[in-house]
């Protein structure tokens, strides 16, 4: 589906370049018996790693129940963000001991299809959307800084310290679908965040980072919407390059582009095609390889590019080719979850 084309300024002698908003399907695909989602955290650390996670916290400096308080940002977040899609009946957090992290920052192996069924089960849903990790990892570095201020008794020179801190958040999501027994999607997110603060000693400017742990929510927040959000298609520009040097035709048809008159430029493009000379026969089918894209019809787009290849060696059309199959295949399966989609309202 094309939705905006536009011509850019950028041309070579023989070849101008135009732009083109195409929507591509979704990364993930749900299958259509899909119809509640069950979301659950699997990022607290199982009983047995708990000591250990703890000593990893006081060692990377991260502030109590950070990585508790992102976690459950994130979990809101996708479950806000999939409430709001249409494409489920419902969507659920569920809450399950069945399903621990190993802590440590580790991405965990995927839980066993008997557990996933089981929880899917008990909670009356089809897919699991589960959070295999949330970690934060902090690292501080001081600096003495000089400072002065206006007094009474004049301007005094002192020095404060300077604490910086780079804080790395990893969240990972993968979905489960217990039917199929397949992972529809593995998807880890990596951020990293800075904070500075200053004060009279080390202890003083570190104590001042407060504001850190609601920048970690709005990461983790942030990573639960963008896992929602590959379940979505999405748009993209394109540049393609079309011929304007050859006849008087490619150059009024030209002007006729710059405007906006595609169809009168296609005209022009496709009385070409019959050009005794192959070199120009070429530039017109591939052009009208492009006009074809842009009216939507992809099938015709390839036949006239291969024609434009086969027939009179037009060498950019064999490349516009795999373009257009690529586009095809695309479309394809865009109609497939939309009609996925359309099946479950």
């Amino acid at each position: 589906m094309i939705v905006a084309i536009s011509v850019l300024a950028f041309c070579s002698c023989k070849m101008n370049e135009l732009y083109i908003n195409v929507v591509q399907p979704a990364p993930v695909t749900v299958p259509q018996y899909i119809n509640n989602a069950g979301i659950i955290d699997r990022s607290s650390p199982a009983d047995k790693t708990k000591g250990l996670d703890g000593l990893d916290k006081v060692l990377s400096l991260e502030g109590a129940n950070l990585d508790k308080d992102g976690a459950a940002a994130s979990v809101n977040g996708l479950f806000e963000e999939l409430s709001a899609n249409k494409r489920f009946e419902q969507v659920k957090l569920i809450q399950t001991p069945r399903a621990k992290s190993p802590g440590m920052g580790i991405y965990p192996p995927p839980l066993d299809w008997e557990t996933v069924a089981s929880i899917c089960r008990e909670n009356d849903v089809d897919a699991l959307f589960s959070l295999e990790l949330f970690d934060t990892d902090s690292k501080v570095s001081y600096q003495v800084k000089k400072s002065e201020g206006k007094t009474i008794l004049g301007v005094i020179t002192g020095y404060e310290q300077q604490a910086d801190m780079l804080t790395t958040v990893k969240t990972g999501w993968r979905i489960y679908d217990p039917s199929g027994k397949n992972i529809l999607d593995d998807i880890n997110i990596v951020k990293d965040l800075t904070f500075s603060a200053t004060g009279l000693t080390p202890v003083i400017a570190a104590s001042a980072l407060i504001d850190r742990k609601e920048a970690v929510k709005k990461v983790g927040s942030l990573a639960g919407v963008t896992l929602a959000q590959r379940l979505l298609p999405y748009q993209i520009r394109v540049y393609r390059d079309y011929y304007v040097k050859g006849t008087s035709n490619f150059e009024i048809a030209m002007r006729k582009a710059r405007t906006g008159n595609w169809d009168e430029a296609g005209q022009l493009w496709k009385k070409e095609t019959t050009n005794p000379s192959t070199k120009i026969a070429g530039r017109a089918c591939y052009n009208m390889a492009i006009i074809s894209e842009i009216n939507g019809f992809l099938d015709v787009a390839i036949d006239w590019a291969r024609k434009a290849y086969e027939d009179y060696n037009n060498k950019p059309a064999l490349k516009y080719i795999n373009l257009l199959e690529g586009r095809k295949s695309d479309v394809m399966l865009l109609e497939e979850q939309q009609q996925s989609s359309s099946g479950n309202r």
